[in-house]
């Protein structure tokens, strides 16, 4: 019982999982300091405000609507997609980009794929079938 545990656990699968978690969270820490402590002040800094929460609230008896909150919840989605496409996304593809230059690798050529020998069989079959006269 405890082998076919132990056999699940070393599975390169989860062991990438779990590493991949703690990366996240550590890499979400990261981009969560970068937005609020760099990004956000300098925003509000241009705007006046540090959230939109208080913006475009209105009251409706005796509810209050507040537009502002789903203003700031879509300004921070959009500085944390900025954050990781122009700190992550955009220096990696560069990377790999350079990487496949060195190589000789051109991703606009695709590799054509050896036919299955059971496609090839049936479309064999497929005319041959199309070729007979009733």
């Amino acid at each position: 019982m405890l082998t076919g545990f132990k056999n699940f656990i070393m599975k390169g699968n989860v062991v990438d999982l779990a590493v991949a978690v703690v990366m996240g969270t550590a890499f979400g820490a990261v981009v969560t300091a970068m937005v609020n402590k760099v990004l956000m002040p300098f925003i509000s800094g241009l705007v006046g405000a540090p959230n939109f929460d208080s913006f475009a609230r209105v009251e409706l008896n005796g509810n209050a609507i507040e537009f502002g909150v789903l203003l700031t919840a879509i300004v921070n989605f959009l500085l944390i997609a900025g954050a990781i496409y122009f700190v992550v996304v955009m220096p990696m593809n560069h990377m790999i980009e350079r990487r496949n230059r060195r190589l000789g690798i051109d991703k606009n050529v695709k590799e054509e794929a050896a036919e299955d020998p059971q496609v090839a069989l049936l479309t064999e079959i497929r005319d041959a079938l199309k070729d007979r006269t009733v």
